[in-house]
């Protein structure tokens, strides 16, 4: 059992942060859903494969639970810009996420975000479970079934028309705002033949506000290729309406300044033995994997560290090591 999930009266098990966030400022991270549970198995994630690919709704973690924890937090007094439901999995499978939204409404002013990839918005009861959210941003990766496939790789049960038409149906039902996530893959989704596509059904499903990104950080898949700075700024002008480019700032060290040498070192005391995982990483320092990713994503931007996929999964090295996944498969045994 990872270190973070056992009890204690300062420990959290489903809240991190919190966090920076290139789009929401610092984020409080609820995380509602167990590692890798999703609708999707998209080829760009940086949490690797989907180990639990459903769209079974349950209360997967306890609302009660959650709702403790973030309470808590707040009363730490490091109060953040938003509180964003996102973290290790599809947030909109738990059965009890209105319920959660609501009660963290009815504690603090705080704002609520929530980060999905949109597979279950055409559920009338999904919907009406995000009504009280003030920020929804769902994600749309492809402009075509065949590209849909893919890319995001969807439980059998879902179909890129009946997701399209969830996403048209929410956004123009929810009273707060709508960003639309859209990632381009370069040679796949980020063709301006295939963008065109996007374009067409971003104008139908009409959000607030596009926000166009690509890979940033290890895929699951080796072939999940990023565009440069100049291809995205050249396909944001084929958007309709406030479109902004999400990109990683090299040159903005936030959130490298605020990792003390200590809790850098902590990361890589645990790098020097073997390959890590970012799961790995969590377990071995008792956070959760979101905040062990965010650490992991500094080292790599400092150079300190780099990845290596392999089977789906991300491990980490120390740059200049010795280290290899050979030896992290024998340590294994």
């Amino acid at each position: 059992m990872a270190a973070y999930e056992s009890e204690g009266e300062n420990h959290f098990r489903y809240v991190y942060g919190p966090v920076p966030s290139r789009r929401l400022g610092r984020s409080l991270g609820v995380d509602a859903i167990p590692f890798k549970t999703c609708t999707f198995d998209c080829v760009y994630c940086q949490l690797g494969r989907t180990t639990h690919k459903t769209i079974e709704r349950k209360e997967y973690v306890s609302a009660e639970a959650v709702l403790d924890e973030v309470k808590r937090k707040l009363a730490e007094g490091d109060i953040p810009d938003y509180i964003t439901f996102s973290g290790s999995g599809e947030p909109t499978l738990n059965s009890r996420i209105g319920d959660m939204i609501r009660g963290i409404k009815e504690m603090t002013d705080v704002p609520v975000a929530v980060l999905t990839n949109g597979s279950l918005l055409w559920r009338k009861e999904v919907q009406e479970e995000l009504m009280a959210a003030d920020l929804v941003i769902p994600s749309l990766d492809a402009g075509d079934e065949q590209l849909f496939q893919y890319v995001n790789r969807p439980h059998g049960d879902l179909s890129f028309e009946r997701v399209v038409d969830g996403l048209i149906e929410f956004t123009r039902r929810f009273p707060g705002q709508v960003w639309l996530e859209i990632l381009l893959l370069k040679g796949v989704t980020g063709l301006s033949s295939h963008v065109e596509k996007i374009v067409a059904l971003a104008k139908r499903i009409a959000p607030a506000r596009i926000q166009l990104n690509t890979v940033c950080r290890p895929p699951a898949e080796e072939f999940a290729f990023p565009l440069s700075t100049e291809e995205m700024l050249s396909l944001k002008e084929l958007f309709p309406g406030r479109v902004e480019v999400i990109l990683e700032d090299h040159s903005d060290r936030s959130e490298a300044s605020a990792f003390s040498e200590s809790r850098e070192e902590d990361v890589l005391g645990l790098l020097r033995r073997r390959p890590c995982t970012s799961e790995d990483i969590a377990e071995g320092l008792g956070i959760h994997v979101t905040e062990a990713l965010k650490r992991l994503n500094v080292l790599v931007d400092l150079g300190k560290v780099h990845s290596i996929v392999s089977g789906g999964r991300n491990f980490y090295i120390v740059t200049g090591s010795k280290s290899s996944l050979r030896s992290q498969e024998e340590g294994d045994q």
